[in-house]
């Protein structure tokens, strides 16, 4: 077998983990020097029942799958051994052994800012990612984030909006996999201008505990990560801890005191993160100089243009009403019973003026009959 079917040989290996696998690296040198030493040599390192899964017969259709993969157009296969792999992982405690990685592998060594949150995001977070990822994006920084539903989505979304951004998407299935489906659009835009990375081996199905051991792969890869939204348990602030370990920045962007989906910013800013209001704070607090970046200052996300909206009038051209709606309706999500208390308008008027503020983007409806203002 050539040099990469061994490499494959030794991460298909079932039951051997990243760890196990660098220690025999390390140990023997290069995967063909692992299988020769044979089990006794094996076992003395890692033990016999590791020993016996090393020396099994190699998965010969799954790594002919994965050459012929990889021979494809903008596809590649990444080992610990490749001059390609991404360096900054190698900086990290738990680096894979082999990465499969569709589009444009350059972009792996590139400088980069993951940017990470909830799935079930507000539409102002979401709006937030978008922003922040573009204006991240057109200083040269390339947007990391895990392909998800919601605030990951959405970065993925506002570096491909930028003319010359670029994205990766680090994700929990195969690299031939797009999961989830409502993302497949999305999926091949960022293969073909940016990048989908996997450590998993090809026609790896959605498993729900590769997905925490993923977000590794996200933090190792960028100089820093910025949670945009994530309540108390979210696995976006996993990322942040991973980040925080391996010696990355940690950026949060705080939001409203009765948001559950700010209560895990909030946390991760008391204990260090750095406080975020624009696009500008992580540029400085990163000392990224690039001149791009220092002739074309970001505003916050509220006065950039609103990419997922198309907002026809600004709260100054609205009629005085419509804006006394939009007022007492403020920055947080509120019943309807609380807009009408604060405006002094009956049911009947608020709607009638809520349905034209919500067609054209001045807010939004939220599950429970709240609105929340974009």
């Amino acid at each position: 077998m050539d040099d990469r079917a061994a490499w494959l040989r030794l991460a298909l290996c079932l039951g051997l983990g990243p760890a196990t696998q660098r220690a025999l690296l390390a140990a023997f040198g290069l995967p063909e020097q692992i299988f020769a030493a044979g089990r006794s040599a094996i076992a003395a390192v890692v033990g016999t029942k590791m020993a016996d899964l090393v020396m099994a017969p190699p998965d010969l259709p799954r790594i002919e799958a994965a050459l012929a993969w990889s021979a494809t157009d903008g596809n590649a296969i990444l080992t610990l051994g490749d001059p390609h792999y991404p360096t900054s992982l190698l900086d990290t405690a738990d680096p894979p052994v082999l990465l499969y990685v569709k589009g444009n592998r350059a972009l792996l060594n590139q400088p980069a800012l993951a940017m990470v949150g909830a799935r079930s995001a507000s539409p102002q977070g979401v709006a937030n990612a978008e922003a922040f990822a573009r204006s991240l994006a057109a200083t040269g920084l390339t947007i990391v984030s895990g392909l998800a539903l919601g605030i990951d989505a959405a970065a993925h979304r506002g570096a491909l909006a930028e003319p010359e951004g670029t994205t990766v998407a680090v994700i929990g299935t195969g690299a031939d996999r797009i999961y989830p489906a409502r993302n497949k659009a999305l999926a091949h835009e960022i293969a073909a201008r940016g990048a989908i990375v996997s450590e998993y081996p090809l026609g790896t199905p959605p498993l729900p505990h590769n997905f925490p051991r993923r977000n590794r792969i996200i933090a190792g890869l960028a100089r820093g990560v910025l949670i945009v939204e994530a309540a108390v348990g979210s696995g976006s602030l996993i990322t942040a801890r991973l980040a925080n370990e391996c010696g990355r920045e940690v950026f949060a962007i705080p939001g409203s005191i009765h948001s559950p989906l700010a209560r895990g910013c909030h946390r991760l800013i008391r204990d260090g993160a750095k406080l975020v209001e624009t696009a500008q704070d992580v540029i400085e607090e990163l000392s990224w100089g690039i001149a791009r970046a220092q002739s074309r200052p970001s505003a916050p996300p509220e006065e950039k243009e609103n990419p997922r909206s198309s907002i026809a009038a600004t709260p100054a051209t609205l009629p005085a009403e419509a804006a006394r709606v939009l007022d007492a309706v403020g920055h947080d999500p509120v019943d309807l019973d609380t807009i009408a208390q604060r405006s002094g308008l009956t049911l009947d008027a608020l709607y009638a003026i809520l349905l034209p503020l919500e067609l054209d983007g001045h807010i939004s409806r939220l599950p429970g009959g709240r609105f929340q203002r974009l």
